[in-house]
């Protein structure tokens, strides 16, 4: 995949990586890919401004690690808003981990479709999407996509929902902003 949006801010060279730029990667990462190849493109970049990335990465590390959303649920929901926002370096970084998460190549072209329905008959994935939406679209999950939620999902796990949604949303912001480029390239 090609990055569509200009490169503003490349990721901190190795020969400027301190004990403090390590540091702040502990909460996502182990201490020995706390280098510039371990870590990749993305956190890399975050590290131009260790106390961002201190005070970031643990919501991110969060969601992705310890939320009350099933691995799938959590892929389903990030994909469809990091494709919304256009993002193609975090679309592609979680295509494996989605896979790992059950997702097939079919459901995964659902998703960018925003109609699982016709591949998966799973009503919570179809929640979830709408969800994603009305997020995306309005700022909120309308009532009638709120209590679909609710069938599905504890009150707990919407509420992760939502934040899973915001907080992708601000990182592929970020990402595309930044203009950060897949390690591929």
């Amino acid at each position: 995949m090609s990055n569509r949006h200009p490169l503003r801010l490349a990721p901190l060279p190795g020969t400027e990586w301190q004990e403090h730029t390590r540091a702040a990667l502990a909460s996502l990462i182990p201490p020995e890919r706390a280098h510039p190849a371990g870590a990749g493109n993305v956190l890399s970049t975050l590290v131009r401004h260790p106390e961002l990335a201190r005070a970031y990465l643990p919501f991110n590390a969060y969601l992705l690690k310890h939320s009350t959303l099933s691995p799938r649920i959590r892929e389903v929901a990030l994909l469809r808003v990091v494709h919304r926002r256009d993002c193609d370096y975090l679309w592609s970084h979680h295509l494996p981990i989605a896979r790992s998460a059950g997702l097939t190549d079919g459901d995964i072209a659902a998703i960018r479709d925003g109609n699982l329905a016709d591949v998966r008959p799973d009503l919570t994935d179809q929640a979830v999407l709408h969800a994603v939406d009305d997020l995306v679209d309005r700022g909120t999950i309308s009532t009638p996509v709120w209590n679909t939620l609710g069938r599905h999902l504890t009150d707990q796990q919407r509420m992760d929902l939502v934040f899973t949604v915001g907080g992708y949303e601000l990182l592929a912001m970020a990402v595309n902003t930044f203009g950060v480029e897949d390690e591929a390239q």
